[in-house]
Parts: structure tokens; sequence; C-alpha cells
């Protein structure tokens, strides 16, 4: 019998011929991603383990993301536990506050993620990193810190699923939208604890951003890893940041899997995942109307240079209806900076917008936009449970940033095909 990807990921990082799902197998670890969070959760682990120097395989990442710049005594504690602690481990990649931004966009934009690699931290939306053919799953800090200190862990192979996406959408038709539909059509937990393999003429055909978009989203699916086959573009985007050699793996032909799904999206439309869950999908012309507070455009889902385009060409010569406040947050400096050269800062600046340092935010919760109580704010990011961005009793819709743009426009959720268009014409 033949494997999947992430079989042949896991067997060959275990020193093993084959696995199947349900087997525990221990990996070697390749990369270990960590943030302002994550680090100071696993010094006790850590020190339990007796833990003095660190495997010299392991490529430890260290990202401060969360509460940058620090907005309490409590967090910047934090960051300075989180700075001393790569310093004690001389640990190389570790990225200072300006010199980075959000964890998921910073791993591969550095270069810290190749396909064929097991990677891990204390934080759900690694899956992003599937994106590049690897295996990247979250685990807890007490795991994170067994990986670290040692090297290596054990996983139990879980059972593989395709997932091919095909049609002709319409081009407002976003990697976001595609998420939100696939976690309608998943509400039931068909993909929990699944490795979910994304294939289809919709998937050759995405951007790199929209890959890692879908696959960020695929940890709101309950998955515990996705995978997209590196291709052309893949590895010309890895040309520009990854100096080292690494391996693809690709599925056998008779490789088995749990369940095979096929979606034709040609005829989908926007889609809104309403509160509590991001499951909670509805089209766009079903929640039209609703009066919002806050538009939010950022977050590891949606905060790329190619997120802030879409929402720019909304925005010019508009204006962010006086009652809204609009916040973007680039995803890290580089992007920012792109941003910037590309006059997208400017357009946001004239429509009324607010643009943040690259960091979590108000995605999380963390500062930089939290919500008071009956607030209600239209997201880019990638939950809207009760409480993530601020009051237990204000409200949060998510979207693709082209619906975050059009409805901080017109004050209230909004269909964004027709300033599309309208955009296109100019």
């Amino acid at each position: 019998m033949g494997m999947t990807v992430t079989e042949k990921i896991l067997s060959s990082s275990s020193g093993k011929k084959t696995c199947k799902p349900g087997d525990i197998i221990e990996a070697r670890i390749d990369v270990v991603m960590l943030h302002d969070i994550g680090t100071p959760g696993i010094q006790n682990p850590l020190h339990e383990l007796g833990v003095e120097r660190l495997p010299s395989w392991v490529d430890v990442v260290i990202i401060p993301d969360h509460f940058v710049p620090a907005p309490t005594v409590k967090s910047a504690e934090n960051l300075k536990l989180t700075k001393e602690f790569a310093k004690k481990h001389k640990i190389k990649s570790y990225y200072e506050i300006g010199r980075a931004g959000i964890c998921h966009q910073i791993m591969p934009e550095k270069g810290h993620v190749k396909p064929g690699q097991v990677i891990v931290g204390p934080d759900s939306h690694i899956t992003t990193y599937g994106a590049f053919g690897a295996y990247a799953t979250g685990l807890g800090v007490t795991d994170t810190a067994i990986a670290i200190g040692i090297g290596r862990l054990w996983f139990k192979v879980p059972n593989s699923i395709k997932v091919s996406i095909n049609g002709k959408p319409d081009p407002a038709i976003s990697a976001k939208d595609i998420s939100l539909f696939l976690l309608k059509e998943f509400n039931s937990n068909q993909v929990l604890n699944k490795a979910i393999e994304f294939e289809g003429e919709i998937i050759n055909k995405m951007s790199i951003s929209d890959r890692m978009c879908l696959c960020n989203m695929a940890a709101e699916m309950g998955a515990e890893n996705c995978i997209i086959n590196p291709d052309s573009l893949t590895l010309e985007y890895l040309k520009e940041r990854v100096d080292s050699e690494f391996m693809i793996f690709s599925a056998d032909p008779d490789a088995n899997y749990e369940y095979e799904y096929e979606f034709n999206i040609s005829n989908l439309e926007p889609l809104v995942a309403c509160p509590p869950t991001p499951s909670n999908v509805k089209s766009v012309k079903e929640v039209r109307d609703i009066r919002i507070d806050q538009a939010f455009i950022g977050s590891c889902s949606n905060g790329r240079i190619e997120d802030l385009r879409i929402a720019a060409k909304i925005l010019k010569d508009e204006k962010v209806h006086p009652d809204v406040r609009l916040i973007i947050t680039p995803a890290s400096q580089e992007v920012y900076l792109q941003a910037i050269r590309e006059g997208i800062v400017e357009i946001f600046i004239k429509a009324g917008g607010i643009i943040t340092p690259p960091a979590c935010g108000a995605c999380f919760g963390g500062h930089l936009g939290l919500l008071a109580p009956k607030e209600v704010c239209i997201s880019t990011s990638n939950r809207n449970f009760i409480g993530r961005m601020g009051s237990p009793e204000a409200l949060i819709y998510l979207a693709s940033p082209a619906t975050v743009a059009a409805s901080a426009i017109e004050g209230k959720i909004s269909d964004p095909r027709e300033r599309l268009l309208r955009s296109a014409r100019r």
C-alpha cells in the first residue's frame, strides 16, 4: 500500500521505510517556532527535562509578535524573558521587534520553512506552513519543550483526507471565501485531527499568499496538518529565501485516504462567518446591512501584501464610513514597506484608516483594536469566538479583505463585487 505525503514525511523523519495511520512514531524535529507567549510557557517543562544545551540540528526560531509593542508591564516581562532565553541558548534566529512581524508570515518569509520538514510550535495556526509541503502542527507547551529540548517527539500518524477544489469562480472569490466554504462543509468534525491534502485546478492557480491563507484556516477545520504539494511557484518563492537543500514528497498513486472530497466552486459567492464560530458561515447577501463599528484587515490569515492590495483597490478615492474605525495591520515589516512603496499606505490613510505595527494585535484581543461591549467588527482574522477581540459582549464576523474593505466604506456588511468591478474600470 502506498503512502500519502504526510505519511512519507513522518516515516522519513522517524527513519522508517513506511508508516500507516495509527502508528506511533518518534520523529526528528527540524524546526521549532516560538513567540512571546510560547517561550515563557516552555520554561518550566524545559527545566524539568534538565536540558542545558539544545540539539544542534533543530532550527529554533523565536518571533515576538503577540504583545508587541508591549501594552502592559506583564507583557514587557514576557518579552524580556523571551529575549533572555534566546541569548542564553545562543539562538541565532531571534527577531527583535521592528525586524519581523507575525510569526506565521516571518517563518516562510525568512526562509525557515522548507518542503518535507517536520515543524512544530505552541500555536495552532502553524498549519500555515503546509502551503510549502511541510508537515507542521501545533503543540502544547510541554510537547514543545520536549521537541526543543531533545529534538525528537512522538506522533500518532493521522488519517489523510484528500480535498480537490475545482471550477471557475467569480474573480471576487478569494482563498478566504474558499476557506469559509470548507468550514461550512466540514462543520461536523469530518477533518478533526486529520491530515488534509489540497489539490485541484483552483489550488494550482492559487498564489503563495492564498495557499498560506487556506492552510492557515485548516486549523479552524480541526485538521492536525495540511499539505499543498510544492510546484514551480513554490520553488520560485523558496529560491529567493532558502539556501539549503530540501526534499519534496509526493503521494503514491495507491496512497490510502480515509475520505476524498471534490468541490466545484464555480457558483460560490462571497461568504461571511457569523458569531460565535468560524463554521457558522452564510453568504454575504444573508448578512448584508448588519451595522459595524470596526473593520480589521490583518492577521496571519490575511495580512499579506496581496490582501492589502485588494483592500486598497476598493478604498482608493473612498472614505471609511464616519461611524467605523478601520484598522490595518501588515503581517510583517517587509509587507509594510512594500505597501508604502506601492502607495497603499497612503490610500488607507486618506480613506480614514489607521495602520498599526506588524503584530497579532487586534486579532487575538491583545491590544491595538479591542472591542467594547455590544460593538460589531468585521475582520479578516481567523477566529470569531466570544471574547476573542475584547469584550465577550462584542460580535465578530469573518470575511475576505475585499468584503471587509467594502463594509468599512458602507458602515455595514456589504458585498464587495460591485466595488471591485468599479475599481477595475478606473
